[in-house]
């Protein structure tokens, strides 16, 4: 994996590139049909499979003026799905609302998944060709979801559009390339290429094909890869026009041929110098997602949040609000808002009415939240989900023993601040198998003491392989609690069986330290 690890680039490397837009909004508020209307083609009135290239985005180029790249899946579900795996290739979102229709539950949806990822909105006023259109009305709506236009003081762009009649098409294309040059966004474009996969097929003849963005470098044909748990080489490219292509720069969609196996939307894809790198480096991952696999899926729960918060690593409780009517919504939202502490801030990062669906245990997911439902339950794919990614759900039908629940675990969690206590170190001098137990290192204490209780870091070198919990701790054959400085031992660590001599075990613990 060191082999793949981003680089950081000197500034003089850098140019400018296109933004990449994703496109979300309301069902029926036009989505589809703007992104039509961008591409000048009719695709939403046709049958699937009578567009020419759709690999999944396309690019679009404003003479004299610039190009941008569109994410062909509009809507949240996707970009936040994308976002789950730990992928975000959207630079700029457009919310599209109807004029006649006004803010709706999933253009609030939208804005939270938008914003949960820290992408900037613009706004399309979508069919202000209809009589009863009232975009001044929409403003208003979404002024009080935070989104304020500019025209008002605020920064966020709006542009009104009629999808349909094709106007104000060209001034939502300058907008995006404005947005975008305030952002500055650059790459990299001489090294070698990664991207991300955002969509996947298998195709008779070519074999399992997948569409890459590229982010920095340039991928060119013959080029060596890993994509998540595959790897492969760059038969051939070709662009959303079905053009063949020798190499992408930053930023360009291209349908790569040549995986080995299909990769999944959200996996990396990174160039490396030869083959034999990259079936090491996708096995190695195989191997790791077996070895989690056997330990249970990692759960984003209460207890690691809090824990977390206490290590200093987050400052923030992120909570996916879901309950049964408008009312209790409201009530419990700014009561849970109002938990807040100076240590601790409680953010509802998404609240709506109605059932706990997929795309809710996909953004608390990739936001390191949990979800609360009010007299609300997991519907639809949402149980198989919150199973597969470890979501911790916890569903209540009275709102006090909900706020007391989240009161009692801030407040335990505020009261003890702790802090990391080097123990000591020791060096592995041999390994032995010990049958039932596996692979036991026997050791040298260099420094300080080994406890029983205690917290251990392997390291190899300058590499850090592994933490985790002592398993046991013998002196002769003989359980012990401790062993001090200049006197030999036997360990295991819980998880941990690849040991080799000359790896350093560093033993620590966490302190308590009163709070003032």
């Amino acid at each position: 994996e060191k082999a793949i690890a981003p680089l950081p680039d000197p500034p003089e490397a850098l140019k400018p590139r296109p933004p990449v837009v994703t496109i979300m909004g309301h069902v029926d508020h036009g989505k589809t049909t703007l992104l039509d209307a961008i591409r000048h083609t009719n695709v939403a009135e046709k049958e699937i499979g009578g567009i020419t290239q759709k690999i999944g985005a396309y690019q679009v180029e404003i003479p004299k003026k610039g190009t941008i790249t569109f994410i062909d899946t509009p809507g949240h579900e996707a970009f936040t799905a994308m976002r789950a795996r730990g992928a975000q290739v959207t630079d700029i979102v457009i919310l599209v609302v109807a004029a006649d229709d006004g803010v709706m539950p999933q253009t609030v949806e939208a804005i939270n998944h938008a914003r949960a990822a820290s992408v900037p909105i613009i706004v399309a006023i979508n069919k202000v060709d209809k009589k009863e259109a009232n975009p001044e009305r929409v403003k208003r709506q979404l002024a009080e979801h935070g989104l304020i236009p500019e025209e008002w003081g605020g920064d966020t762009i709006f542009v009104e559009v009629s999808a349909l009649k094709k106007q104000g098409i060209e001034d939502l294309l300058e907008m995006i390339l404005l947005q975008a040059e305030m952002m500055e966004l650059q790459a990299n474009p001489s090294k070698p290429g990664r991207g991300v996969v955002i969509e996947t097929r298998l195709d008779r003849g070519k074999g399992p094909v997948g569409t890459v963005i590229v982010k920095e470098g340039r991928l060119r044909e013959g080029d060596y890869f890993v994509a998540g748990l595959t790897y492969g080489r760059i038969r051939a490219m070709e662009d959303d026009r079905g053009r063949k292509l020798k190499e992408a720069l930053p930023s360009t969609p291209v349908e790569v041929i040549g995986f080995e196996d299909l990769p999944q939307a959200g996996d990396d894809f990174v160039v490396v110098k030869d083959e034999e790198t990259a079936k090491a480096i996708a096995e190695l991952r195989q191997k790791r997602l077996t070895r989690l696999k056997g330990k249970g899926t990692p759960v984003i729960s209460l207890e690691e949040l809090f824990q977390k918060i206490q290590e200093g690593e987050t400052k923030e409780l992120r909570i996916v609000l879901k309950a049964d009517t408008f009312g209790s919504l409201q009530a419990i939202k700014g009561a849970l808002e109002k938990l807040s502490s100076e240590e601790v801030k409680v953010k509802v990062i998404h609240d709506g009415v109605g059932g706990i669906s997929e795309s809710d245990v996909n953004l608390a997911y990739a936001s390191k939240a949990i979800i609360i439902g009010f007299n609300a339950q997991p519907i639809g794919k949402a149980k198989e989900t919150i199973a597969e990614k470890g979501v911790e759900v916890r569903t209540y039908k009275i709102i006090y023993e909900l706020l007391e629940d989240i009161q009692k675990a801030l407040k335990g969690m505020l009261e003890p601040k702790r802090q990391e206590i080097t123990l000591g170190r020791a060096e592995v001098k041999a390994v032995f198998n010990i049958p039932k137990v596996g692979p036991v290192a026997g050791c040298y204490v260099i420094e300080g003491k080994v406890t029983r209780s205690g917290l251990a870091r392997i390291w190899r070198g300058k590499d850090l392989l592994y933490e985790g919990k002592i398993g046991s701790l013998k002196r002769f054959k003989e359980d012990v609690r401790e062993v001090q400085q200049g006197y030999e031992c036997g360990l295991s660590v819980e998880g941990f069986k690849d040991w080799k001599e000359g790896d350093i075990i560093e033993v620590y613990t966490f302190e308590e330290v009163p709070v003032g």
